[in-house]
Formats: structure tokens, sequence, C-alpha cells
């Protein structure tokens, strides 16, 4: 908790009146019993009724007077608290924005999500919480300790010897639940990774019939988190009895103790209510500070869980080189240089000791088997991920040294998940250059096959685009990102698997306008087919995270025989489907004839 402190600048003010608000309704509700005990004794005792009426005015006032104290202090610990929560909010939201992929894979999706609502949610109570009460509590109890010894000092000796017991149990509790509440939010989060799972694949869980076995697992994960729950509510909930046996115990002997003394005459019978009311405000206060106790707890655990994630997890660089463009058509756009790579807690590298050259304007295809290493080598070029051994460079620099903002705005990209934001095509388009002209991101929605898409839509560019581009089929969202990489005419262009939805016809048809751009960049193309790649300068071929295999399809198809087998597989599995399309048009073509 004390490390995200630094997130309460701006909030200071409002961190100072509201304890100093709550202390001035505290001293306001101290002197309470005092105007009860004078009631008592001048009041009642001598059955002075203006005196009571007057005595009771005086309550008001201090009543009227602490509820509005009371109400400016809760409204500034609000204003300090939610402003403190949405400062955290924000570099939450910033520090997972700058996270390294590496960093991403190692947490996971659903702990930064539960970090960003439910223990934000839970810091911001505990802080509310915090402000409004730890230094009312404190104030109350001793106060009124103080008072009841001005009142009456034998009397008041139980409180000297209830307030150490209440504070042992309090903070013995304390102690043992921070541990046992980060095990409820670890918890929290195997239940967010499994609702996340199933509301994301649920099409898959129906289509497959698995609703069953996937709600057994979620109900395990569920039970598990319970059973946490449970647990540390026992304890939490030991709590209050406990303070009520002392409390009571306490109101006991006071009582005992104190008719003893107004019946020898030591005190009077409005002190011994006085007593009895300072007794019952300690006790209330003491709920209070335990159950405040109990909620920063539970804040101290999820204080912890963040600031592991803003203070531990490294961030992507932002310095280095700027990463100039090669005016030299001679030297390579892109080169690696021996380079292998291991993704963290792996035992095996992914890939291991890749090394090609690639020219301004040249295009390259990677092909390879599922798990060969395709989407790993291409992350390695924007730095997505560094490598392990070797070198990776652009225009001639390591991609190490140069600054990431620079580096990637030489690229566009199209990952192997189409992934479209909520809002218009528009605001899609335009997420690689805010400034590009409707005219721009048409021309590249042109090329990309996509153009028929956005005409298609009502509003066209203004179109809607819903959550992940759900309103949208696959082959679509693979035309409008693969539009979107080439708004602002790119140096780089990465096309990862980006035309897997498409028919051969529209594959075809976008390779052939790509190859028209009357700029050249340089383009990485990793397909699954090899009539994607056969026309590219270069292909690579990837097994088990080498390079089999460098050259032109001609090449490749004369000397790497794990090509020439993809490629033989995949044709002579065209010409199966080609040739039952044409017996099944002869079938349909001899039917309407008879």
């Amino acid at each position: 908790m004390i490390k995200l402190l630094r997130y309460m600048r701006g909030h200071i003010k409002e961190s100072i009146l509201s304890p100093t608000f709550k202390l001035l309704e505290a001293s306001f509700e101290l002197f309470v019993p005092l105007v009860v005990a004078k009631i008592i004794d001048s009041g009642i005792g001598s059955g002075d009724t203006g005196y009571v009426i007057k005595m009771c005015l005086v309550l008001a006032l201090l009543s009227f007077v602490g509820l509005a104290a009371s109400v400016l202090g809760q409204l500034y610990a609000a204003r300090a608290s939610v402003g403190f929560a949405s400062k955290i909010r924000h570099a939450m939201f910033s520090k997972i924005q700058s996270m390294p992929y590496s960093e991403l894979d190692r947490i996971g999706t659903s702990t930064l999500i539960t970090r960003m609502t439910s223990d934000i949610g839970q810091v911001q109570t505990g802080v509310n919480l915090t402000l409004r009460l730890i230094l009312r509590a404190p104030f109350i109890v001793f106060g009124a300790m103080i008072m009841a010894f001005t009142v009456d000092a034998a009397s008041a000796s139980v409180f000297a010897v209830m307030i150490p017991a209440l504070s042992v149990v309090v903070f013995g509790i304390m102690i043992i639940s921070i541990p046992l509440y980060r095990k409820v939010q670890s918890s929290l989060d195997r239940v967010t990774l499994h609702t996340r799972e199933n509301l994301t694949g649920v099409r898959i869980l129906r289509g497959f019939c698995k609703e069953r076995e996937e709600t057994e697992s979620f109900e395990k994960a569920s039970d598990e988190l319970k059973k946490c729950q449970k647990f540390v509510g026992r304890i939490s909930a030991l709590m209050n009895p406990v303070t009520y046996v002392i409390v009571n115990i306490s109101v006991i002997y006071l009582i005992h103790i104190g008719a003893l003394r107004v019946n020898s005459g030591y005190i009077s019978r409005g002190e011994l209510v006085a007593m009895y009311n300072y007794m019952t405000q300690i006790l209330t206060e003491l709920i209070k500070l335990a159950n405040l106790i109990i909620t920063v707890t539970k804040s101290a655990a999820c204080a912890g869980r963040i600031s592991s994630i803003l203070e531990e997890s490294p961030s992507e660089r932002t310095s280095g080189y700027e990463c100039v463009t090669s005016v030299d058509g001679k030297a390579p756009k892109v080169e690696f240089r021996n380079v292998s790579f291991k993704y963290d807690g792996n035992s095996e590298n992914s890939l291991s000791d890749i090394s090609f050259s690639v020219y301004p304007g040249e295009t390259v295809g990677i092909i390879g088997a599922t798990g060969s290493g395709k989407t790993t080598l291409v992350n390695l070029i924007p730095a997505f991920y560094e490598c392990t051994d070797g070198e990776v460079l652009v225009d001639g620099k390591n991609v190490k040294e140069l600054s990431l903002n620079s580096l990637r705005q030489k690229f566009g990209i199209v990952p192997q998940k189409a992934v479209l934001f909520r809002g218009t095509i528009r605001e899609n388009l335009k997420f690689r250059d805010a400034e590009a002209s409707d005219e721009e991101i048409m021309s590249a929605a042109k090329t990309a096959q996509a153009k028929s898409v956005i005409e298609g839509k009502k509003g066209a560019l203004d179109g809607f685009v819903d959550q992940s581009g759900r309103n949208f089929s696959g082959g679509q969202r693979q035309r409008l990102t693969i539009a979107r990489a080439l708004v602002g005419d790119p140096d780089i262009l990465i096309l990862d698997d980006s035309s897997s939805a498409l028919d051969y016809a529209t594959d075809s048809a976008l390779r052939s306008s790509l190859a028209e751009l009357p700029y050249k960049h340089t383009t990485f193309i990793v397909s699954q087919r090899t009539s994607s790649i056969m026309g590219a300068d270069r292909i690579i071929v990837l097994e088990n995270g080498r390079a089999v295999g460098i050259g032109t399809h001609e090449e490749l198809y004369q000397s790497c025989a794990a090509y020439r087998e993809i490629h033989d597989l995949q044709f002579r599995e065209k010409k199966k489907t080609q040739g039952a399309g044409a017996k099944s048009e002869g079938r349909g073509r001899h039917v309407y004839e008879q």
C-alpha cells in the first residue's frame, strides 16, 4: 500500500480535511455523555425542567454540528479515494500497454483484468474507510477512556485492561488474515480465467457439447475460491464476537463497581451513566475499527498485487536510436544474424540459428508446419520479443538499440487473429495514421479487397464495428485489418497468415493489388498456402524452429523436400476439389438435360 501512496498527489487537501472533520465530529461526540450526566444529576434530579430543555438544545446543537462535520469528512474521503483509484487505474492501463509480450504472456490476461477491476476497487474502499476512521476510531477510544478517568479513576480502571486486550485480538486476526486474502485474490484470478475462456469460446463449447464439462471445471475453481473465502471469513468473523465478549465483561464489571461507588457516594447516577456511555462509544468504535482492519487487510493484499505490476514488471524501452530509413537500396532492410529465441519458461528454443537478409522492396514468404516458429520469427522484427542469441537488424541497426516508437512506425502489421475495435470503420482504419484522409483509407481498402465490405455497410466509413468486429465475417475482418496496415504507406509490411479466411480468388486479387502498388515496401508474408508465396523474391521454410530452406519457389521445389511435400500435398488436394466440383457440375447438367 505504501508504494501506491504517490498516487495520492493532487488529493492531499482532501486527505487532510477528511480526517480533520471526522476528528471534529468525534470531539463533539465525546461531550455528549457529560451533557447527559448533567441532565440526569442537575436537571432530572432536582426537577428543573428549564435546565433539561436547555441541555437538550445543547445536545441538538452538538448533533447538528457533528452531522455537518461527518458529511464533509465523508465527502472529502470519497473524493480522495475515487481520485486515488482513478490514477492507479490509469497507471495500470499505461503499464499494461507498455509491457513487453513476454511479461504479458507470463502474467496472463485474467490476472491483469482482476487487478484492474476487483483489486483497484478493493483498494479504493480501503482508502475511503481509512480516511474516515483511521484517526476517528482511536481518538474516540482513547478520548473516551481519558474522559472516563476524569469522571472516576477507580471505575475507569476497567478501560485500561479492556483496550489492550481488544488490541491483541484485532491485530492478531489482522496478521493472520493478510496472507489468506492474497490467496483469495489468486483463486479469484483462476475463476476469472475460466469465465473469460468460456465467454470467448462459447460457440466452440456448444458446438462440441462441452457445456457440462466446462460447468464442472468452473464449479471446481469456484469451490476453491469459496473454501478460501470461508476459511478467511471464519477467522475474520471471530473479531466481532470476541470483542463483544471482552466489552460486555467490561460493562458488567463497570456496572458492578459503579453501582457500589454510587451507593458509597463517590460518584453520582449521572456520572455512572456517562461512564456507561463512554463504554458504549468504545464498543461501537472498536467494532468499526475491527471492520476497518478487515477491509484494510484485504486492501493491503490487493495493493501488493497491484504494486507487483507497477513496480516490478519491466516496461518496453522508450529510449534508443531513431530508426532512419536507409536510402541505399543495396543495404539490407532486414537482417537476421544467427538468431535464436526461447520463450520464458521453455527449455527448448522456438527458433535456432536463423540467418538471412532482405533488401528494400523485396517480398519474403515464410512457410512451415504449425508450431514451426513462423509467427515468432516475424514478431522479432518489430521487437515484440527480443532474440535470445544473435542479432535482428532493421536498416543496419540492432532492434535492441532502437527506439521502439520510431521502429514500429515503419511497420504495417496484420496479426494472425484479425482484431477490430468497437467504433466506426474509419476509426479502426486510422489506427496507423490518425491524419489519413478518406481517399487514402479507401485506396488502402481497395488494395486490401475491402472496398466492397465498407460500401456494403450502412454509413460506409461511418459504419459501426461491434466489439471484436463480431458484425463482420472472418474474411471481412481480415481484409479490413490488411487495409488498416496499408494506410500510411508502411516501409515494412508483415502479413501473418492474414489471408487464411479468404477464398483463392480474393487471395489472388489481393496479391496482385499489393504487387501493383506505386511504392515498394518490404513485405513478409506468413502463410500455410504455397500459392500465396510462390511469387515471393525469397521463401523461408521453417521446420522445428530451423530454416531448412531459403530460396525462390523453383529453387526450393528442387532442393527442399519439406517445401516440395507441402506444395504437392496442397495442389493435389486442390485438384481433387476442382475435379469433384467438375463432376458435380456434370451430374447437375445431366439431370437438367433429362
